[in-house]
């Protein structure tokens, strides 16, 4: 039923987006569930971030219920608000972005694809290496989220000015990344995980947050885009790397 009404339920979901966040978006995939089908999107300009609705299915009537699409509201503003960080510290995520793309380069480690993340991600701010999470929390963003919403229009200084520094807490903010090893056959490499972790402790010129760092073997979950498992290594909570 999701792909037979694939064009209905798009229109749907780019409508539900323009009308209450006043923001473009672009369908991916539509993945069918029990009396419902999730749309995963991806905003269309900036702020850049992934995020998912759903649409209700009357089973028994088989029918597509777009009129009544629905979305998390905390998990779209908080997917804005990752969105928003990124581009008011864009300077500092291209440091960590370069950092991470020197590591793939080596040729050991990779991230995940494009494709991954349009077609499973809906976690907000994304890159090949690592989304961002903010919490509901986290109030240093929140003037810049208000100012957002007045005018999508803003500069981004407006947007840097408007942020509240002395209310920043990376108990609210987390930063994580996840890569995977290149080679198909290739258990996490303890050696590089160590390196990995010690450089990212050192480094004082990426974003403010909690970093969790998770080094993964080849394989992900084809429907969840997800790696980690029992042999993965990890450094996450409580024990994140702070950048405050």
């Amino acid at each position: 039923m999701a792909k037979q009404n694939r064009d209905q339920i798009k229109k749907a979901a780019q409508k539900f987006f323009q009308e209450k966040y006043q923001t473009k978006v672009n369908v991916h995939n539509l993945a069918g569930g029990r009396d419902s089908v999730t749309v995963f999107l991806e905003s269309a300009g900036e702020p850049h971030f992934y995020t998912y609705a759903v649409v209700p299915i009357e089973g028994k009537k088989k029918k597509v219920l777009a009129d009544q699409i629905w979305a998390d509201e905390n998990e779209v503003q908080n997917a804005i608000k990752g969105g928003l960080y990124q581009m008011i510290f864009s300077e500092e995520f291209q440091v960590l972005d370069h950092y991470l793309e020197s590591l793939t380069a080596e040729g050991q480690v990779t991230g995940k694809t494009k494709e991954a993340l349009q077609k499973t991600g809906g976690n907000g701010y994304m890159t090949p290496y690592y989304f961002v999470i903010v919490s509901k929390n986290e109030e240093a963003i929140n003037p810049v989220y208000d100012l957002y919403l007045k005018n999508h229009n803003e500069s981004i200084n407006s947007l840097r000015n408007a942020y509240d520094a002395s209310k920043f807490s990376a108990d609210n903010l987390t930063i994580s990344i996840q890569l995977f090893m290149k080679d198909n056959k290739a258990e996490p490499d303890e050696e590089l995980f160590d390196r990995i972790t010690k450089e990212l402790e050192e480094m004082s010129n990426i974003p403010k947050g909690s970093y969790g760092f998770y080094l993964n073997d080849n394989l992900i979950h084809r429907e969840t885009a997800k790696g980690i498992k029992e042999n993965s290594l990890r450094r996450g909570f409580p024990d994140y790397i702070i950048k405050d």
